[in-house]
């Protein structure tokens, strides 16, 4: 179990009937959760709250607002800066439990590239760019890749906000798949990769993406894009039903058989201030002998 405890803008106050409270920076919001299935541990807190995400019967959702909200604000983490920004899909832009996996990820890069050793950094569904600004801040030139253009864009923006350099970054818009078999061809590598691979999906061009079709074969050639000297990969998984040690035995069989190393997989999990952990997913690594 990795539990993420890099925090001071961001925590979840209580969790109870379905619902998660959080605190980002000084803003309270209530959101779903199905797997929280016992009843909240301090109902008069919720009473706090800025504004609550409320599912439709006839699909998605809305914001209800107790009080007005700013349409963006930021939070800080790592010495980063993201904006949050709430969506009609409940998300706010940031997967805040990542955050161990950014701490881990960067004290490897930052490791090799303190010691003047070029560290190449993939990440693939990159979303709004959390773990490709903690690979940057640590000296990695860094691959960002999502098939969605505002997500994107919305990474641009996270880097600005950061103060990254934009020659760390290259951002691009494709496919997945398609860019890596790209890069396969080409020949390029890296010495890490990333991936956050959604169940179902659609690329820019139309291609579908089915997790469970696709998953093994996409980590198997990603595996022949690490270089020689490579660090990490890292997987995670929110899919119900790849597990933990669906993602180990992916890595074993599709890395580690090849490269030596070590793997491991568990839980990515947020304290709860009133007691507990809040799990949420999965995440695999792999590591280099050398790293």
């Amino acid at each position: 179990m990795y539990v993420t405890r890099q925090w001071r803008d961001f925590e979840v106050l209580d969790t109870g009937d379905g619902e998660k409270l959080e605190r980002w920076r000084d803003i309270l919001l209530v959101r779903p959760d199905p797997q929280v299935i016992w009843p909240k541990a301090d109902p008069a807190l919720w009473n706090t709250a800025n504004a609550r995400y409320t599912r439709s019967s006839s699909g998605g959702g809305r914001w209800e607002h107790n009080t007005p909200l700013p349409e963006r604000w930021h939070v800080e983490c790592m010495g980063l800066r993201f904006i949050v920004r709430p969506t009609g899909f409940k998300h706010t832009g940031l997967f805040p439990e990542q955050a161990d996996n950014w701490e881990y990820m960067h004290k490897l890069t930052g490791k090799r590239a303190s010691g003047g050793q070029p560290v190449r950094v993939l990440n693939l569904f990159g979303y709004t760019g959390g773990a490709s600004l903690a690979c940057a801040r640590a000296g990695a030139q860094v691959t960002h890749v999502d098939a969605a253009r505002g997500m994107v864009q919305w990474a641009k923006e996270n880097r600005a906000a950061s103060g990254l350099p934009e020659t760390a970054f290259r951002f691009i818009v494709e496919d997945a798949k398609a860019f890596v078999g790209r890069e396969t061809r080409r020949g390029n590598h890296y010495e890490g990769i990333i991936m956050d691979p959604p169940s179902y999906g659609r690329g820019p061009q139309g291609e579908v993406w089915k997790l469970e079709d696709e998953l093994f074969q996409l980590v198997s050639q990603c595996a022949r894009l690490l270089s020689n000297d490579a660090l990490f990969f890292i997987i995670n998984g929110y899919t119900t039903g790849i597990q933990a040690a669906v993602l180990l035995t992916l890595l074993d069989k599709a890395v580690r058989a090849q490269r030596g190393g070590s793997a491991e997989a568990g839980e990515v999990c947020l304290p709860v201030s009133t007691g507990g952990v809040l799990p949420c997913g999965n995440t695999g690594r792999w590591q280099s002998d050398d790293a």
